[in-house]
């Protein structure tokens, strides 16, 4: 067992070191602000939409490795993802996160996203996991004002 938390510890501190899609999307159609108030992350995160599909997607800001993580893993797991699809990954990481309503199946079909399964035995750091989350089903409903995780 501690050799699968260290190989997640080692995913979460490569994403944390060298996000993925980190920079502003000049061709993106939809934005949306996030803010985590606890550990002081912030996330503005763009989507480029044709249609349903998250055609492409990238995010700036600053926050804790967990944060950072998170919104690299999500952004490399749902570019050319419908927004249903985006939605059923949004509720998967979610109940793998808390622990609450966790599909029976939610880390088989997420992939390295398992890697945050470890955080529902720290709370305080649920909410740095899922910043990017709540951003991004913000972005998806065209919400305007800036996701908080108060």
């Amino acid at each position: 067992m501690s050799d699968l938390r260290e190989l997640y510890q080692e995913v979460i501190l490569d994403h944390n070191k060298k996000p993925r899609n980190c920079g502003r999307l000049e061709t993106a159609n939809r934005m949306a602000e996030g803010f985590n108030p606890l550990c002081g992350d912030r996330i503005t995160l763009y989507l480029k939409m044709n249609g349903d599909v998250i055609e492409d997607v990238s995010f700036e800001g600053k926050g804790c490795a967990i944060s950072t993580a998170s919104a690299s893993l999500m952004t490399s797991a749902i570019k050319g993802k419908t927004i249903p699809e985006a939605e059923t990954l949004f509720d998967s990481f979610h109940g793998l996160v808390t622990g609450h309503d966790c599909p029976v199946d939610a880390v088989t079909h997420i992939g390295k996203l398992a890697v945050f399964g470890g955080v529902r035995e720290f709370p305080a750091r649920v909410k740095c996991a899922t910043l990017a989350w709540h951003t991004l089903k913000s972005a998806l409903e065209g919400k305007i004002d800036a996701v908080t995780t108060e």
